[in-house]
């Protein structure tokens, strides 16, 4: 076994050595690109093939095929297992399918198309979850409706619930959803995919009901009300109070998000809280007023105002005169029995008096209004909060490159300046109809947004963009390097087979002009000088050789060298 191998690496030596220059390289270009496509197909075996399109196996063999059925006519490739199973190409091909089967109602029962995402982590507070999930639940939501083909975008807003001891005060779950469809989209007026996006919506945010879901296209008109006006009489007050709060805090959003949004973009313009006051209770107002009365109207050509007014009117009068004379009467008591008044009664007897009474009654005319009012439901406040974010940009050096420091791309934040955030309050006062005596409120405040995903992903990109430039630039270098041999190679090889023909033919013409000067020596020497057919012959090949030699030079370099290695 070690002389086989010895012999066999004495082989490879040999043929190693008798092989070219340009044969080695390719044998090394050959080995390299070996080793590339068992690194790619080591990388590509490692990722998943495919995903699983529902997070439960489709175990109704009816819904199974109707579901393959519809793949197929989309032009996706789906397997299934023996669970049930289905299975798609990749993440991007499952949301694109899935609104298309929820819009068909093709998705079973016990599929919950949300399990995927709304996952909870063990290492985080019931607060901080609560809030995550919140976040997350507005974010797949957005995801989900915009990867319908026909919307552009969408705004989704679930606002919290503070959970309530008792069942009856609790207050309902809420959602509120602004569509921007594309240019062109029927989406809006084909309700059969509105109730598809509204199922899917329900059953994405628990605890809400199509009473409290609101959705509306970019000027704020409701694109899913599919109930009769007589199917509100069955909701109770709370409930109409709620739904009549969501729909115009819906339209306000989408109005104000609308202008925010062409200005700021809506990357910079994404939190906006609307709150409104509202008491839809059916209010009955009987009031009576009383005003004076216009005796003389104004005249409109005089300077000064010389309309006259009085307070009442006499309506009838009654004047009564009283007059009465005589003796004052004093009473002693019974007969028989002496007096009990006092001396100073007792002496007053007998004085004649005189009364006079006087008395004036007028009734009068006023001017007055009864008014019979029902009040209907109206606004008592509203408070809008919307949150604008500043600029960010990538500092940059003197010759223009940008700065990094610390791994990553510096930035610098400019803040929106408070004139500019005091404009955007009135902006919203005159959208809303502010009223200050009923309470309204408008805050608009610069709070930066959490961006360390996107500026990650900014470096990240950068840097890959660097990194390819310089693999790029490795690559023609080395391409450049391996030309430039290959020439200089090329180059010297021919300079040397040149002076290697140049020093043969030299050798040959000195052992040519030996014989010669022998052959005349011998000739003035008087010696009879004969030669023989072959020397004859070898002769003419020697003289036959030198011409070919200058006039193919290449050809006789590679008959010169086939005798070299035969010898």
């Amino acid at each position: 076994m070690n002389e086989w191998l010895q012999r066999t690496v004495s082989k490879l030596k040999d043929l190693w050595a008798k092989w070219k220059p340009v044969q080695k390289v390719i044998l090394f270009g050959i080995i390299a690109v070996v080793i590339i496509a068992v690194v790619a197909a080591a990388k590509m075996s490692a990722k998943p093939s495919t995903v699983r399109l529902f997070n439960a196996p489709v175990t109704d063999e009816n819904s199974l095929y109707k579901i393959l059925d519809r793949l197929d006519k989309s032009g996706i490739t789906a397997s299934t297992d023996d669970a049930g199973y289905i299975y798609v190409a990749d993440e991007k091909t499952k949301r694109r399918i899935i609104p298309v089967l929820n819009d068909e109602n093709l998705i079973p029962s016990n599929v919950d198309i949300w399990g995927d995402y709304f996952t909870r982590n063990w290492s985080t507070t019931d607060a901080d979850q609560k809030v995550k999930y919140q976040k997350k639940k507005e974010e797949e939501l957005r995801k989900f409706i915009e990867s319908y083909s026909d919307i552009d975008h969408a705004e989704v807003s679930v606002p919290p619930v503070e959970e309530k001891l008792f069942k009856s005060d609790q207050n309902p779950q809420t959602c509120s959803v602004i569509l921007y469809p594309s240019s062109g989209s029927s989406i809006l007026k084909d309700r059969k995919r509105l109730e598809g996006l509204q199922r899917a919506i329900l059953a994405a945010v628990p605890g809400l009901t199509q009473e409290f879901l609101i959705i509306t296209d970019s000027t704020g008109a409701q694109v899913n009300n599919f109930e009769d006006m007589a199917d509100l009489d069955r909701l109770s007050v709370t409930e109409r109070t709620e739904k009549a709060k969501l729909k115009l805090a819906t339209e306000i959003r989408a109005k104000i998000l609308n202008l925010f949004q062409q200005t700021y973009t809506q990357d910079r313009c994404r939190d906006m809280a609307v709150t409104i006051e509202m008491d839809t209770s059916q209010k009955t107002t009987d009031s009576k007023e009383y005003f004076p009365i216009e005796i003389k109207a104004d005249n409109p050509d005089t300077p000064y105002d010389d309309s006259e007014f009085r307070d009442y009117l006499p309506r009838s009068t009654q004047s009564v005169t009283e007059t009465w004379q005589g003796t004052g009467y004093n009473p002693e008591g019974p007969a028989g029995a002496e007096g009990e008044n006092s001396p100073v009664y007792a002496d007053m007897s007998n004085v004649i008096g005189t009364t006079t009474r006087t008395g004036l009654t007028q009734n009068n005319e006023l001017n007055s209004k009864e008014t019979h009012e029902i009040t209907a439901p109206k606004i008592d406040r509203v408070s809008v909060s919307v949150n604008l974010d500043g600029k960010w940009r990538i500092e940059k050096d003197n010759q223009g490159n940008f700065i990094v420091e610390d791994g990553a791309l510096k930035r610098h934040y400019d803040e929106i300046p408070a004139a500019e955030l005091s404009k955007a309050e009135d902006l919203i006062k005159g959208a809303i109809g502010y009223n200050r005596e009923r309470g309204d409120l408008v805050h608009v405040t610069n709070i930066q947004y959490d961006r360390t995903d996107q500026f990650k992903a900014e470096d990240d990109e950068y840097f890959a963009a660097i990194q390819r430039r310089r693999t790029l630039l490795m690559i023609l270098v080395a391409v450049a390097v391996v030309l430039i041999g290959f020439i200089m190679f090329r180059v010297i090889s021919r300079e040397l087979e040149r002076r290697r023909r140049e020093r043969e033919a030299r050798l040959l013409a000195e052992q040519q002009a030996a014989r010669e000067r022998a052959l005349w020596e011998a000739k003035d020497d008087g010696m009879e000088v004969t030669m023989s057919v072959e020397e004859t012959r070898r002769m003419e090949l020697q003289e036959n050789a030198i011409n070919m030699a200058k006039e193919h030079p290449e050809d006789v370099a590679m008959l010169i060298r086939t005798w070299l290695m035969e010898e």
